[in-house]
């Protein structure tokens, strides 16, 4: 399980995170939801270490993660996929890749598996990823984090701005991993993609928790996101 405890984390001067704690489970999608500016990208780069924390600690199972430098973070067993995906434009699909092989001490096999889980992808390894469409950006963003073979996986808003082929086609690929005993933090904003997806849901308020409710809660009644989602 990924516990995160009283965890406080910002900018500068600037706090953005104040006394946040979730748990997401292995086997379990977890949706964080919140307005613009609410600290989930925050919440984000403070598991990954790339936020000091103020306050608070981050762990999976018995591993302090907010006592590893970032670039050990997803050797201890966490894949992050950013909003904006990151890729190494100029750099193939196979490269890509390959560093994500790298970055977890994983080989061949992994990238074989994860290229089943996007087969669009293997006629693609030797294309750049910057002449990829939006969609299979995002998947090879998906594989490159999945070569880690993580325990847990974080996705910021993976399906922004994806038509809705792509959309079922990532929700696929999540579902999967949960199949599979993964933990997943999915940051959404719409509402009607998580419910297809999300077993829980957590919101965040100016930084702060808000309720955890499951996903049939909202399904039955979806204005109980409102507060925490409108204008």
């Amino acid at each position: 399980m990924l516990h995160v405890d009283s965890v406080g984390a910002g900018y500068g001067r600037a706090q953005v995170l104040r006394d946040v704690s979730i748990r997401v489970g292995f086997g379990e999608i977890l949706c964080l939801m919140g307005r613009n500016g609410a600290g989930k990208t925050t919440l984000m780069r403070a598991i990954m270490g790339l936020l000091p924390l103020i306050a608070g600690a981050v762990r999976l199972e018995n591993t302090s993660l907010s006592d590893l430098p970032a670039h050990r973070v997803p050797r201890a067993g966490i894949g992050y996929v950013p909003q904006g995906r990151r890729l190494f434009a100029d750099l193939s699909v196979a490269e890509n890749l390959e560093i994500g092989l790298m970055a977890g001490g994983a080989g061949a096999a992994s990238r074989d598996d994860v290229l089943d889980l996007f087969p669009r992808l293997r006629d693609r390894l030797r294309q750049r990823a910057q002449s990829l469409s939006g969609g299979e950006q995002q998947m090879l963003a998906m594989a490159r984090a999945l070569c880690l073979a993580p325990r847990v996986l974080l996705l910021d808003e993976p399906t922004e701005g994806l038509q809705p082929s792509m959309v079922d086609a990532i929700h696929e690929v999540i579902r999967a991993m949960r199949a599979r005993g993964v933990a997943v933090l999915l940051v959404e904003h719409r509402v009607d993609a998580v419910l297809s997806v999300a077993d829980r849901v957590a919101f965040l308020e100016n930084g702060r928790n808000g309720p955890v409710i499951g996903v049939d809660t909202l399904r039955d009644d979806p204005r109980l996101a409102d507060r925490y989602l409108g204008v």
